[in-house]
């Protein structure tokens, strides 16, 4: 058995639909798209919500809520994970780069460490933004909480 003789299994394909191909074929004329309309005509496309004239239900609902477009976007890091991390790569300093590298966050994010967790080690966290728990846990644990 090799590349040139493979084949689908049998059943598995039907041969296409030749359409247009005149009156004798049977799918000749309109070609299976009916009399008239955007649907018959040629570069039609639909578009995403269209309801054939009637009000599409996204602009039907009642709209509510306010969108803060001043609103940062943390990516949280708990301490049970940061103390994980130390046991496997024994780094005593971790900054925004060392959480990149480890694939804890993208590069461009924000970060903010959660007191979720023990830290036993002193380490010094370079982080966007900390919960008051997880200052007092890197403290008490001899370490350095420093916000970028």
């Amino acid at each position: 058995m090799n590349l040139s003789n493979l084949k689908p299994a049998v059943g598995s394909t039907k041969n296409q639909k030749r359409i247009g191909r005149g009156e004798g074929s049977t799918r000749g004329g309109t070609s299976t798209r009916g009399h008239k309309g955007a649907k018959s005509r040629s570069g039609y496309k639909r578009k995403s919500g269209f309801e054939g004239g009637q009000m599409p239900l996204q602009r039907r609902v009642p709209k509510f809520g306010f969108t803060n477009i001043n609103r940062i976007e943390y990516k949280a890091i708990n301490l049970d994970v940061l103390a994980s991390l130390v046991e496997s790569t024994s780094a005593t300093v971790l900054d925004a780069a060392y959480f990149v590298a480890n694939g804890l966050v993208s590069k461009n994010a924000k970060i903010k460490v959660l007191g979720r967790g023990e830290v036993t080690s002193a380490l010094e966290v370079h982080a966007h933004a900390f919960s008051k728990s997880a200052i007092e846990a890197i403290e008490k644990a001899g370490g350095k909480a420093v916000t970028l």
